[in-house]
């Protein structure tokens, strides 16, 4: 516990010296305490950290910073799994037209399968953070885990819930992700990816297995690396639709 938040616990002038009465100031000072650390985190210039694309198969992994304005409020911002494609879309306007600052970031399928999927993401976060054209005092991560950062950072379990900047973040990386692999789709039609995005669902688990691997799938995955000892190479022509 730090220094700060010990002196604000210590008593002050004017508190009855008996112990019945010192008990119950110490409660009645627990809300300020809160409101007072409260007041401290709305004082800094705070982005929101989260990435998406941790367990697909397939694409990179997708993160992104924002520094929402407190003067130009975004309504409906929420954990971007639970909105709509529709929605997600309209948000995303909003975001990069209202925030003081925002940056998407990726790190690639070759930097998943040399770093490993964590080490991957925590890149990828560092990136989003170190390119907004604001520098923020402190960041709030979404999950567990913080990637070492020059300011100060905090994980949030559930941030993209709770923290209005970190909902944000989570639907720019969730649009932009969402949209590669959309992209991506033209190319490889094979696989399916305008349908699960890369996840690894039945089809795309089928298609694995019918197709072999492309350069866009995870080779440190375990369905990918079998698909590719059993076909020992990558497919990297596209392939007609057929049914």
């Amino acid at each position: 516990m730090s220094d700060e938040i010990k002196a604000r616990r210590a008593p002050r002038k004017g508190v009855p010296s008996d112990e019945k009465s010192r008990a119950r100031t110490s409660k009645a000072t627990l809300p300020q305490m809160a409101l007072d650390l409260f007041a401290e985190v709305a004082a800094d210039l705070t982005c929101g950290v989260d990435e998406v694309g941790r367990g697909p198969l397939a694409g990179p992994v997708v993160t992104a910073a924002v520094i929402l304005d407190p003067a130009r409020p975004i309504k409906g911002l929420a954990d971007s799994k639970k909105l709509t494609a529709q929605r997600r879309e309209a948000l995303y306007e909003e975001i990069v037209e209202r925030s003081l600052a925002y940056c998407i970031a990726e790190a690639s399928v070759g930097e998943i399968d040399s770093l490993n999927i964590l080490h991957a993401t925590m890149l990828a976060m560092q990136r989003a953070v170190n390119g907004l054209s604001r520098v923020p005092t402190l960041a709030l991560i979404d999950g567990n885990r913080c990637p070492v950062l020059p300011m100060r950072s905090e994980a949030v379990i559930k941030g993209d819930d709770k923290v209005p900047a970190i909902s944000a973040a989570s639907i720019l990386a969730k649009v932009t992700r969402d949209r590669q692999l959309i992209a991506l789709h033209e190319e490889f039609p094979q696989y399916g990816f305008d349908e699960h995005v890369g996840y690894g669902t039945p089809r795309h688990l089928e298609a694995l297995r019918r197709h072999g691997p492309s350069p866009h799938h995870r080779q440190s995955f375990a369905p990918v690396r079998e698909a590719f000892e059993m076909f020992g190479a990558l497919t990297v022509s596209r392939v007609i639709r057929s049914s």
